[in-house]
């Protein structure tokens, strides 16, 4: 079947119904959750869930917001606390932006995440996927949210394709062109598109026959061939700067008062020159400060 004769409208209620019917129960999904947090729970969410797993963000998310429940509650932290609450979630420099992002909303919302898309691209940290998410998750406006999930659904459903193509802006034009005009639905319809990626249409071993749209998948139709994937790999972490970036972040967080000397820092680390490098790129990042001797995490 080629993929230009295969309708959206035909499938996206199949879409619908089969998420209202299989969709995890995911705290950040339930209405408790947006009762008491609102935007900024979906906000915190959404940095966490950036290249984490779901199982892994859960229990931080929640002590998170527990400890900070407001943007308000989260600008007044010093970085240091922020950097030590995320603990082993990866990707630290989100932590920093998180918190930046909060005291922007302080200073130039009142407090309040914005509503509006544009407001949200202009805080710290946060890019389309992201800004979306809030106006859509939270505020229930109609814009198209694409992650890497959805976008592997619409490169094997409308283009044959076994992987899609790296992220591009054309990513948000096609979504949106599958989105239904109801706000509420789009909403739906945008988690949906992610759900069905993320437990049935997987990467490497997708449940074809679990699928709603599979009679109308044009990749199922075509054999599933293998297309070909030219998106950038991720390095391996093993023996990497990031493992060792973590290494030293691991030891100030459990070091008293969030500080060692600088030479004590991954003493042991099999490869100095390695260590060296990984402390400077922390320290130009912000996630550690030196100081007569010694390795903090920044105040």
């Amino acid at each position: 079947m080629p993929p230009t004769t295969i309708p959206p409208a035909a499938w996206r209620p199949l879409v619908l119904e089969w998420y209202r019917r299989e969709a995890r129960d995911l705290p950040w999904r339930r209405a408790a959750f947006s009762d008491r947090y609102g935007a900024w729970g979906t906000l915190v969410s959404e940095f966490m869930l950036q290249q984490t797993p779901v199982t892994r963000v859960i229990p931080h998310l929640q002590a998170w917001l527990e400890r900070w429940p407001t943007p308000a509650a989260q600008a007044e932290a010093t970085p240091a606390e922020v950097v030590h609450q995320w603990a082993n979630l990866g990707y630290p420099r989100r932590a920093l932006w998180l918190h930046r992002a909060a005291v922007e909303v302080v200073e130039r919302h009142g407090g309040v995440v914005p509503r509006d898309v544009h407001a949200l691209l202009a805080l710290s940290g946060i890019g389309d996927y992201t800004a979306r998410a809030v106006a859509v998750f939270s505020y229930g406006d109609r814009h198209p949210v694409v992650d890497t999930n959805t976008r592997r659904v619409i490169a094997r459903a409308v283009d044959g394709c076994s992987q899609p193509e790296a992220p591009s802006k054309r990513d948000l034009s096609r979504m949106d062109a599958l989105l239904p005009d109801d706000a509420a639905e789009s909403a739906v319809f945008n988690a949906a598109m992610m759900e069905l990626g993320a437990v049935v249409c997987t990467a490497r071993s997708p449940r074809c026959e679990s699928c709603p749209i599979a009679a109308s998948c044009a990749w199922l139709a075509a054999g599933r061939p293998d297309t070909g994937d030219t998106r950038r790999r991720q390095a391996k972490y093993e023996g990497s700067d990031r493992q060792t970036r973590g290494g030293v972040l691991r030891a100030l967080r459990h070091a008293d008062g969030h500080r060692m000397p600088a030479d004590a820092v991954l003493a042991e680390w099999p490869d100095p020159i390695q260590r060296d490098r990984a402390i400077d790129s922390l320290i130009a990042d912000g996630l550690v400060e030196a100081e007569d001797g010694m390795l903090l995490l920044p105040r």
